[in-house]
């Protein structure tokens, strides 16, 4: 895939240690550290995506919360973006630095289903990426009223108008 990144959200130590646990974290992360494998082989370049919180919060910046989780690190020279909501793009140099790297096609992974990945992937649908929602790679928690794999199913089916989703092993660079 020329012109394309992977890109990881919140993929923080703080989400791995909230009171319940990640959906099928350690897969999780085992599917993340294969793809990103894949794409640092390709010389695909791997965007970080950290979320900030607020003093007190599991993602307060400059915290070990904060810190992208060991099994899926980051290396020197990747591109690490921060951001305060939701939308990986809004207030942030994430389209700055797509641009930089002639960057058109995005593979999306990481955390939470239903907030940053679903708001990222809307985004960068309609700003003219092409879109790939790896669709086991990325995760949330159990909700009130739904499960965490009811959630990320039907957000897989809900992102298909928005992006292709496929396997993580079937995630080409």
């Amino acid at each position: 895939m020329t012109g394309s990144a992977l890109i990881i959200i919140d993929m923080q130590v703080g989400m791995f240690e909230e009171a319940e646990a990640v959906y099928q974290g350690d897969m999780l992360l085992r599917r993340i550290a294969a793809l990103i494998t894949k794409a640092r082989s390709s010389m695909v370049p791997v965007i970080y995506v950290q979320h900030n919180e607020d003093p007190g919060g599991a993602l307060e910046p400059n915290t070990r919360g904060w810190e992208i989780h060991p099994a899926v690190a980051p290396m020197a020279g990747d591109i690490r973006i921060q951001k305060n909501t939701p939308d990986s793009f809004y207030n942030t140099s994430l389209h700055e630095e797509l641009e930089k790297g002639g960057i058109r096609k995005l593979v999306l992974t990481g955390m939470q289903t239903e907030l940053c990945v679903d708001t990222t992937c809307r985004r960068a649908f309609t700003m003219g990426y092409d879109v790939v929602l790896a669709k086991d790679s990325h995760s949330t928690f159990n909700k009130k009223n739904l499960s965490a794999q009811q959630i990320i199913e039907h957000h897989n089916d809900l992102l298909r108008w928005f992006a292709e989703t496929k396997e993580s092993e079937r995630i080409t660079f």
